[in-house]
């Protein structure tokens, strides 16, 4: 055992961590509170790696040594814990009893180091599971569990398809890397961290990548996602919607900007409950909304825009909501005129039933 051969065997996941440590260290976009989080993840995942290494020397003994048992507990304990971790940064909760689990699988498997509940090693210092062998890896699979519903029922409408895809790839590798040891056990495998660190470094980059592609007050995508979007989706942009609204400059001048990004947030929460997985929603002015409907019938936005209306409804707020269908020869830019049109139209019956000066908008 040496620290050279150590180096050589986990060289790149030492690269991944270190860069990911400076990466971490001058991050400006994350909550100080997520990143301090994510830097305890990474610093288990380190501390993991270093004793499975020194766990699989003094397993290669002919006799055993009690020094392999307190580090097996501090592996199985740690593979918890590290769990346990990744299921509170991809959805952050104050669920303090997420732990627990953790906690009673890391105090089990350090009782097992005299009783043998979990783990015992045999003749020729060979590895055995007690009657409770399964213990970590149940508690695993019920943080999998938990990250599975958060994953597809509960957080499956706040994101976006190709964002679930990267979201589902890192579930399902991670549901691999600690599956694999139950029909093949080596104390030299190095698949569990090494997923790990790659699929915390993964979500990291999502999440970065969320800040470039949505505006930070509604959540919604960005202007700059609505331009991309139009050169990626193309044709199968069938309508346009457009929503804007209506006194956002009265409530800022009477109440304050903030109650008026209280409204704007509101109003965009509207939106997103009346939307489903065709339609692509954006806010790309200070009170401007604009879905793409993908694939849809003008019965389908038609549709939409009542959802829109019904929800708005249950809010303190108004907006005009205008749409236009797409035909074969009209550019996106030309759709978007034409339901701006009809936004315009509403918005002036609005302002003249209700007496408001539109100039106070």
């Amino acid at each position: 055992m040496n620290a050279i051969q150590y180096l050589s065997e986990n060289w790149g996941l030492l690269v991944l961590l270190a860069g990911f440590f400076l990466v971490l260290y001058t991050d400006v976009h994350l909550e100080r509170k997520m990143v301090h989080r994510v830097v305890l993840i990474a610093s288990m995942l380190l501390v993991y790696s270093i004793t499975c290494y020194v766990e699989s020397y003094y397993g290669n003994l002919p006799h055993y040594s009690i020094l392999r048992g307190i580090l097996t507990a501090v592996d199985y304990s740690l593979v918890g814990f590290i769990i346990a971790n990744v299921a509170l940064v991809l959805f952050p909760t104050r669920r303090r009893w997420l732990y627990l689990p953790a906690l009673l699988n890391a105090v089990a498997c350090c009782v097992s180091i005299w009783t043998g509940i979990v783990f015992h090693f045999v003749e020729a210092n060979t590895f055995a599971r007690g009657p409770l062998g399964f213990l970590p890896f149940i508690v695993c699979s019920f943080y999998l569990l938990y990250l599975a519903y958060e994953l597809f029922f509960r957080q499956k409408r706040s994101n976006q398809r190709e964002d679930m895809v990267l979201l589902s790839y890192i579930f399902l590798t991670s549901v691999a890397c600690l599956v694999i040891p139950l029909f093949l056990y080596n104390s030299n495998i190095s698949w569990f961290y090494l997923t790990i660190t790659i699929n915390v470094v993964l979500y990291y980059v999502f999440l970065l990548q969320q800040y470039t592609k949505r505006d930070p007050l509604t959540n919604l995508l960005n202007r700059q996602s609505y331009y991309a979007d139009i050169a990626k989706h193309g044709t199968a942009i069938t309508a346009v919607v457009t929503m804007d609204m209506n006194g956002l400059k009265a409530i800022n001048d009477s109440e304050g900007h903030a109650a008026g990004d209280v409204a704007l947030k509101s109003l965009a929460d509207s939106f997103w409950q009346a939307a489903n997985h065709s339609h692509r929603l954006y806010r790309i002015g200070g009170d401007e909304y604009v879905t793409l409907c993908l694939n849809n019938s003008e019965a389908d936005v038609r549709a939409l825009v009542e959802r829109m209306q019904a929800e708005v409804a249950k809010t303190p707020y108004t907006c005009a909501i205008g749409y236009a269908m797409r035909s074969g020869s009209d550019s996106i830019e030309r759709t978007y005129q034409l339901a701006d049109q009809m936004l315009n139209a509403r918005k002036r019956e609005y302002y003249l039933s209700s007496g408001k000066d539109r100039r106070k908008r």
